[in-house]
């Protein structure tokens, strides 16, 4: 979920629709030229020259060359919080991570080659790889405290007194879970898609989680 897909460019108004898109232009013209020439080649003119604007708005969006390369959709996490935080109080918190990923996991289909080149600059780089985990572990550590947090509500609108919030090492380990879910369902994906659709393995995959992950039988 690192790169932005085209339907985190389309939400908002026409200002931030242009913004969301000039940024999803520029790491994308990173990610291509790096993979062809080695990021190490990759210059910010470059970068900018290839999605068709300045330097100076390449630094509008970037603080260095590096961060095209290892960029993260900056309003995914915003939108993920608010999804797991908003879903019914029925649902468990696995089952409201699994459908806050599957809406934002709606187009790897379309973005996969897309996904297949950014893992490839970064493993090829081991400054850039190191920053990208660095930016995943934060992404995710986000993401377990909006579990926390739905948690923490959950025990106050059930205890008279608030007491007992359910908190530290559960959300921690769910996000940190999920995350390796969406890992294995992209992988298998990707070596079987003449099988089954993504989503459709990435629902199987938190099926498995939610049933204890039971050995399959013989």
């Amino acid at each position: 979920m690192q790169l932005m897909s085209e339907k985190s460019a389309a939400g908002g108004g026409l200002r931030e629709q242009k913004k969301r898109a000039t940024r999803a232009a520029l790491a994308e013209a990173a990610v291509h030229l790096a993979a062809e020439h080695g990021a190490d080649k990759v210059t910010v003119e470059a970068i900018s020259a290839a999605a068709g604007v300045s330097v100076r708005t390449f630094f509008n969006y970037f603080d260095s060359r590096d961060d095209a390369f290892v960029v993260i959709d900056e309003d995914a996490g915003a939108r993920m919080r608010r999804a797991v935080l908003d879903a019914p109080a029925e649902l468990s918190p696995l089952e409201v991570l699994r459908e806050a990923m599957a809406a934002e996991l709606a187009e790897v289909e379309q973005q996969h080659e897309l996904w297949r080149l950014h893992a490839e600059v970064l493993h090829a780089s081991p400054h850039l790889l190191a920053r990208g985990l660095g930016a995943h572990m934060a992404a995710e550590a986000d993401l377990a405290a909006a579990i926390a947090e739905r948690l923490r509500g959950a025990d106050r609108a059930g205890s008279a007194d608030g007491a007992g919030p359910r908190t530290g090492l559960y959300p921690r380990l769910l996000a940190a879970v999920a995350g390796a879910a969406v890992r294995t369902s992209v992988d298998h994906w990707s070596a079987h898609q003449e099988e089954a659709d993504f989503l459709d393995v990435f629902r199987e995959v938190f099926t498995l989680l939610a049933a204890g992950l039971p050995a399959p039988s013989a």
